[in-house]
This record gives C-alpha cells, sequence and structure tokens, in this order.
C-alpha cells in the first residue's frame, strides 16, 4: 500500500461504532510512501495507523 499525504484512507473494522471510518493524511512515516500512516479524523482526533487488509486509500489527486 502505498499513499501521499493529502490522500484519504478508509478503514473498516475497530475504528468506529458502524465499523467504518474515514480521514485525511496528515503524515507519512514509511519509506517510499508505505505505512506507517498519521491521519487526521473529522473529529480533529489524529491517530498513527498501520493499515489492515481491508483499508483502501483514494487518492486525493488522480494518480498518473
Amino acid at each position: 500500500m502505498r499513499a501521499k499525504v493529502g490522500d484519504y484512507v478508509h478503514t473498516h473494522g475497530v475504528a468506529s461504532t458502524d465499523g467504518q471510518h474515514s480521514g485525511r493524511i496528515v503524515e507519512v512515516r514509511g519509506a517510499g510512501e508505505r505505512p506507517p500512516y498519521v491521519v487526521r479524523f473529522p473529529d480533529g482526533e489524529e491517530r498513527l495507523i498501520y493499515p489492515g487488509p481491508e483499508t483502501v486509500v483514494e487518492p486525493r489527486f488522480p494518480r498518473d
């Protein structure tokens, strides 16, 4: 998985009561645009995440 600052991440599982949570990547800590990512969620909380197999990255801008 690769992502850039500004991309959106959609997680499925324990991140929220309905099993889904979305936020914007504010920092990429892994080499080569790889995890972990610091994600800011709509409530303002920031968390360091290691995306699981059900995580989807939505690019902020179309990729070349």
